[in-house]
């Protein structure tokens, strides 16, 4: 898929080309743990600020130490970028009323848009008494929110079917989100038949693909396991004697992520997810190539 005859490449080019400035990339960010991990965070933020990003969000742990530190972060994007914010907010872990509570602090804070998850279960837990769909729907009783859902073009790993993944989705939706972000993927193919499948549901919103620069590909690997991601043997391939090779890992990671968006923008996908890793640089570089670039003040 990363290698393209010369004129596949020039129309893919031209494509991008006659869509400047209708592309909407978005991204995403973790709490650090460390003072350098802070520094590192702050710095990429500030550098994709530059891009005007339709909004950032940042993930949340299932504890209260991770929520304070998530909230504190969104606050802090939302005073020293004004991008809109978007902390990540999951129900496996808090009450009905907790979750009101921590709902209503942010719409007085000025965060209008949560990304709304499950979250994930505890070991050994059993049936939680709340999915995704039920926060939307009290996040909306609360409040009229902008929500983002997960979607799985490769399937949830817990779903029970494809179908059933599907019509969970569905509800999630129909509960009142404006969009559906995927979960990363590398097969085109795949979200691409997802995104039929979704029209064909009656899902009428934004299917957002979600974008990962590889640049630890061993890492990669052992997570797309976890998460029931395809890594298509190619990648095995292309990544294959780089292990002590950081800056060459980066470089084709870059590359194979410009090559899906530039498939993606011309099956009229317009709005991308990039997954950070709280790096600037690879996800910079793509944005770069889509033609969304920092704004100029003359």
């Amino acid at each position: 898929m990363s290698f393209f005859h010369a004129n596949q490449r020039e129309a893919l080019n031209q494509n991008l080309a006659e869509m400047q400035g209708q592309i909407n990339v978005s991204f995403e960010f973790f709490p650090p743990r460390t003072h350098d991990m802070e520094a590192t965070l702050w710095n990429s933020i500030d550098r994709l600020s530059s891009l005007k990003p339709k909004f950032v969000s940042v993930t949340y742990g299932a504890n209260s130490g991770e929520r304070d530190r998530t909230h504190s972060i969104i606050k802090g994007i939302k005073d020293r970028t004004g991008l809109e914010a978007a902390p990540h907010l999951t129900c496996i872990d808090a009450s009905r009323d907790e979750l009101r509570t921590i709902a209503r602090d942010y719409w007085e804070n000025g965060i209008r848009h949560i990304v709304a998850l499950r979250g994930d279960l505890p070991p050994g837990g059993g049936k939680p008494d709340m999915y995704a769909c039920d926060l939307v729907a009290l996040l909306k009783e609360e409040a009229d929110f902008d929500i983002s859902v997960a979607a799985y073009p490769e399937v949830h790993p817990q779903a029970k079917s494809a179908q059933a993944d599907l019509i969970n989705l569905k509800r999630k939706i129909d509960a009142g989100a404006s969009r559906a972000i995927t979960q990363f993927f590398f097969d085109v193919e795949s979200y691409l038949r997802f995104r039929d499948r979704c029209v064909s549901t009656g899902i009428d919103v934004e299917i957002v693909p979600g974008i990962l620069p590889v640049s630890n590909y061993r890492q990669l690997t052992k997570f797309a396991a976890m998460t029931n991601v395809r890594v298509p043997k190619w990648m095995d391939n292309i990544f294959e004697g780089l292990d002590n090779d950081p800056e060459t890992r980066k470089m084709v990671g870059a590359s194979i992520a410009m090559d899906m968006v530039k498939i993606l923008s011309r099956e009229g996908v317009k709005d991308f997810h990039f997954y950070t890793l709280n790096r600037a640089e690879l996800s910079y570089a793509i944005c770069h190539t889509l033609g969304v670039r920092p704004t100029v003040c003359s």
